[in-house]
């Protein structure tokens, strides 16, 4: 009997998709759980990154790969590019739904996407939340504080160094069980791997692994923060190392392309035209970051400042995931004049505004700033803003003589933090530990 399968936001979004369209991709990092949970959901499989035959299988008879009952894994579909028209073309002749679920750990090269408009959708999985890992009371829903803008009072017994010990071993489902000596090592050898081997067989890029490991370790330093490709090459310089500017470039995009590297993008419909333009750059896992750096978690909470850089990639994580669940995307907002708000999340028709600080000391100021937001993109933005279809609902508010546009107040604001209790200021604003939260 295999290992009993332990239950991903990203579920309910499979489902949906394979019921209303023939085929889902699925991508992310490897070791996410992208397999397992295909697995859980499918009713044959094929790995292609399994070795053998596969490969000249691929080349020889494709409708063997693509036969079986449905809905069908195919596994790193990526590795046989030459599938893509054959699975276009079978979604195409059978004309049903939930066909074929497809998982891939790197971008496929250009023009090697298969053509499915209108028969499949994309969804990108991450390493397991605290609400998915068992380390969340589940007490507060981020849906539930969406559409009612109330929270229930809760506590949590995850504390600060519990929390150092969740981000030193990252969200890796593979570590569910593993003491924290065990989890420092596996990511430490993923680092490896990801330097040695999988950047060139994934992506093709040559590169200089220790130069990629000084890259690594320069984002791994600037976690959560704004990404300046000019503080990289100084940090890779710094250590010793010559390295092109261009080679860097290069494994920046490698990274992007093996879901080692993601940026969260500045909002797009900030009132204010003091806008500091720049994303802020995560790798996949917080895990990785505090391996980047040879952080254990006693060495990770003796540091303050990184501490709370650490954080923030553990909430932002946590927050794409639940806010994803429910079409939500997730922002970060920045302004010259020093106003800075961690996480905007847009849905549909409303949007919300979240700080996050580990302890308390910072809660004053972040209610603070979220006020100040709040007030600023409440005023009516001035033409040319040029709203998005969701907000020419009759539920949005136009001035047609101004040409301006009321986008509104925030569905919620809130303080995510490492502290022990959840509860709501006088302001408004609630306070929520990562742990208490849920989708």
């Amino acid at each position: 009997m295999g290992m009993q399968y332990r239950p991903r936001v990203i579920d309910d979004r499979v489902d949906a998709v394979l019921a209303d369209m023939a085929s889902v991709v699925i991508q992310g990092p490897r070791g996410c759980g992208k397999t397992t949970t295909g697995l859980h959901h499918a009713q044959s499989s094929i790995h292609l990154d399994n070795p053998g035959q596969i490969a000249t299988l691929a080349d020889q008879d494709r409708a063997t790969l693509l036969a079986g009952d449905t809905p069908r894994l195919i596994d790193e579909w990526q590795l046989a590019p030459q599938l893509a028209d054959s699975i276009r073309r079978e979604i195409d002749d059978r004309q049903a739904k939930g066909q074929f679920i497809l998982t891939h750990s790197v971008y496929p090269p250009d023009g090697q996407l298969p053509n499915l408009w209108g028969r499949a959708s994309g969804l990108t999985m991450k390493t397991m939340t605290l609400s998915e890992s068992g380390h969340s009371t589940n007490a507060v829903s981020l849906e539930d504080l969406r559409q009612t803008n109330t929270v229930t009072p809760a506590r949590t017994d995850i504390g600060y160094p519990d929390l150092a010990v969740e981000a030193v071993r990252g969200g890796w489902p593979a570590l569910l069980e593993a003491d924290i000596e065990s989890a420092m090592e596996y990511n430490n050898a993923y680092l490896d791997k990801l330097c040695s081997s999988d950047i060139v067989t994934d992506t093709g890029v040559i590169h200089n692994p220790v130069g990629l490991r000084a890259v690594l370790s320069s984002l791994a330093r600037n976690t959560a923060q704004e990404s300046n490709f000019r503080t990289i090459c100084d940090d890779v310089a710094a250590a010793g190392l010559a390295m092109n500017p261009i080679a860097v470039g290069y494994c920046l995009i490698a990274l992007r392309k093996a879901f080692a590297l993601e940026e969260l993008p500045s909002w797009p419909k900030a009132a204010s035209r003091k806008i500091a333009l720049g994303d802020k750059t995560h790798l996949a896992d917080p895990g990785l970051a505090c391996a980047a750096l040879c952080l254990s978690p006693q060495m990770l909470a003796q540091d303050p400042e990184f501490s709370e850089q650490v954080f923030k990639a553990m909430a932002i994580r946590d927050l794409s995931v639940y806010a994803g669940n429910h079409g939500g995307a997730l922002y970060h907002h920045q302004e010259t004049t020093g106003l800075k708000v961690d996480a905007i999340i847009e849905y549909a028709w409303s949007w919300a505004a979240i700080q996050i600080t580990l302890g308390e000391s910072m809660i004053a100021r972040a209610e603070q700033d979220l006020i100040q937001l709040r007030d600023e993109q409440s005023r009516l933005i001035p033409s040319p803003y040029i709203p998005t279809h969701a907000e020419q609902s009759p539920a949005r508010l136009r001035d047609e003589r101004e040409d301006t546009f009321d986008i509104g107040a925030p569905a919620f604001m809130a303080i995510v933090t490492g502290t022990e209790y959840a509860y709501t200021l006088p302001s408004g604003v609630h306070i929520i530990p990562l742990a208490t939260m849920c989708p």
